[in-house]
């Protein structure tokens, strides 16, 4: 998937920082029905995804448990990500429900400042699973001070629903490429073909 995005076709300088990077990637590992796999199938899949990334301590032993909290944590993302995008299924009762699973995790998963003479950072002082979802959680809490959390969306086109960072001038970007936004655009175009093909009742 491209992070190109519906919208202005011309990209801003904004850069992809390491935070949204953490975000982006954890997000990511959802099926989607078109090919895209689950990565937190099971304990071993988690596991195995959490040893290709660094950022997140290495090597753990995770159990199928564990996948399922992993799995909690990403979709109560994807909620809010859906909502940055102005998405149905991101807005009222499910937003809600992933604000306080957030909540939730955040009391779980506490956070330590860092402080060094190049500044402040946050950091998960757990180690294994716990490690994992505290280093997410302080991805988002470090890029979402910024005025760009916003900008951080899940794709409008479902099921794909795949994270990306809005690099349109006008933050209006829906579409994690311009596949999926020509996918809904012909979606919705049969869709008006059929209602306009009904006898008035």
């Amino acid at each position: 998937m491209s992070n190109a995005a519906a919208g202005s076709p011309r990209l801003s300088p904004r850069t992809v920082t390491p935070a949204v990077e953490t975000v982006l990637a954890f997000v990511n590992t959802r099926a989607d029905g078109s090919g895209r796999r689950e990565l937190f199938a099971d304990g071993n899949s988690f596991a195995a995804w959490v040893a290709e990334h660094g950022e997140f301590g290495g090597e753990t032993v995770a159990t199928d448990a564990d996948a399922a909290v992993a799995r909690e944590l990403r979709d109560a993302l994807v909620t809010v990500l859906l909502a940055h995008s102005g998405d149905d299924e991101g807005q009222g009762e499910p937003l809600q429900r992933a604000e306080r699973h957030l909540r939730r995790a955040g009391s779980l998963y506490p956070l330590a400042p860092v402080v060094t003479a190049g500044g402040v950072e946050l950091a998960s002082p757990q180690a294994g699973v716990e490690r994992v979802f505290g280093t997410v959680l302080a991805a988002v809490t470090t890029f979402a001070q910024s005025s760009d959390w916003g900008r951080v969306k899940a794709c409008r086109n479902p099921p794909c629903h795949f994270g990306f960072f809005d690099r349109t001038r006008n933050g209006a970007g829906l579409y994690c490429s311009p596949g999926c936004g020509s996918q809904v655009s012909m979606r919705n175009y049969r869709q008006r073909q059929r209602q306009g093909s009904q006898p008035p009742e």
